[in-house]
């Protein structure tokens, strides 16, 4: 399989959440199914079949976040430099609405724009690697074209 990038932050955070479910989620809902079927007829027990929902749904991430961090390769961005590439933090003035904005380029499995986290694979990022400071690019994304100028690159 194909490893997954990953900086050590998203690597611990994704840890810390599997730890999170397998030591206070799982046992808590264990609870509340065996409380619900106390309760007797399960097949009109609404407290039974949510927790069951939620069983599920815990038991898939779980399962998803154990994949995710088997193929988990750590990268350590403050041994980096240079010109931009995973790990970075880059700070980009938007020509098109003249405003600064921050990015560090991650993982999939971290990424959050609203948090200034740029899934490794989106246009943008994809139009970054390999760019220097002074670099101007012109991005196709789903909300349409934009340009930016590359203002500096950081690896922290």
């Amino acid at each position: 399989m194909e490893k997954i990038p990953m900086t050590r932050r998203g690597f611990d955070a994704l840890d810390a959440e599997l730890k999170q479910l397998k030591t206070v989620e799982r046992p808590a809902i264990i609870r509340d199914i065996a409380e619900a079927r106390e309760h007797g007829d399960l097949s009109e027990n609404a407290e039974y079949h949510a927790a069951r929902e939620k069983q599920g749904f815990i038991e898939g991430r779980i399962k998803e976040l154990e994949g995710s961090l088997s193929l988990a390769e750590v990268i350590d961005v403050a041994r980096l430099s240079g010109s931009i590439k995973f790990g970075a933090t880059v700070t980009l003035f938007d020509e098109d609405n003249e405003e600064e904005k921050v990015y560090q380029i991650v993982g999939e499995t971290e990424a959050d724009i609203e948090s200034g986290l740029l899934n490794v694979r989106s246009p943008l990022a994809r139009a970054l690697i390999g760019k220097e400071p002074g670099d101007s690019i012109d991005v196709k994304t789903p909300g349409g074209s934009r340009s930016y100028e590359i203002l500096s690159i950081r690896y922290v």
